[in-house]
């Protein structure tokens, strides 16, 4: 039986992922279900398509993502099994998985359109529960993935528009719980050594780890999905900077004060 990676933004204040979780159990007894996040700001798809991008290279081949941050759920949006070239995906169509296909391109796409692998009554506003989970425990119990619905062609997939690049200029993507920025340019220690990084009217050095700067002072870094990061030393970047998602970020020449 395959592993399952559960991402939501159900929190842990509410049953709600522990529900949904015992609901999987039930299709399938002796499945194991692996939390990946539960406690992300609620429907925040970039912070969900961050996690998947930093988590899904290191989980075991075969292992089924599920993945529900879904905003619109009731409404029109799309419920999809996605198999990319390691992993399965089960989730909305809402853009969430867009980074993860930059780690695990898709191959093969299908619409949760059968309701054997659902829930007998479905709720209009907990389809983790009623959909998602189901098809996920399904799944992972080798059921094939045509069994759930239609096939659909992978380039209609949602996608945020977010780019990773190599280069100069970027936004911030998210933020992580301490504060710290993660943007949207990719890096080596290398090749930001001795630069600065702009954002706003900040000028930040760049370093490799933060005690590089004294406590509170600012930084920037490659962290550890390869990505550029703005921090303040035991402090929270995104508060005491006045940083938010979307801001422009630029790497530029030397640093000096």
């Amino acid at each position: 039986m395959r592993e399952v990676y559960f991402l939501s933004d159900f929190g842990l204040a509410d049953p709600y992922a522990a529900v949904v979780k015992a609901v999987m159990r039930q299709v399938a007894p002796g499945l194991v279900v692996h939390d990946l996040a539960h406690n992300l700001p609620p429907g925040d798809l970039r912070r969900a398509s961050y996690i998947l991008y930093e988590s899904v290279p290191y989980l075991p081949r075969q292992a089924v993502v599920l993945a529900v941050v879904d905003p619109g759920v009731g409404s029109s949006r799309r419920a999809v099994l996605v198999q990319g070239e390691r992993l399965f995906y089960v989730a909305p169509d809402n853009g969430l998985l867009t980074l993860a296909y930059l780690q695990d391109p898709p191959r093969r796409a299908y619409l949760l359109e059968n309701p054997a692998y659902h829930l007998p009554r479905k709720s209009s506003t907990f389809h983790g529960r009623d959909v998602f989970g189901p098809v996920a425990a399904h799944l992972a119990a080798g059921v094939e993935p045509q069994r759930f619905g239609p096939e659909l062609p992978v380039q209609t997939l949602v996608r945020l528009p977010v780019q990773l690049s190599f280069g100069s200029q970027g936004e911030i993507l998210t933020f992580d719980r301490f504060g710290n920025a993660i943007t949207t340019l990719l890096a080596t220690p290398a090749q930001i050594r001795g630069k600065v990084v702009r954002i706003r009217y900040h000028r930040i050095p760049t370093a490799t780890h933060y005690a590089e700067v004294p406590v509170g002072g600012a930084l920037a870094y490659v962290g550890s999905a390869g990505l550029l990061e703005v921090a303040v030393h035991l402090g929270n970047a995104r508060e005491q900077l006045g940083l938010k998602e979307g801001d422009r970020v630029e790497l530029v020449g030397q640093f000096s004060r």
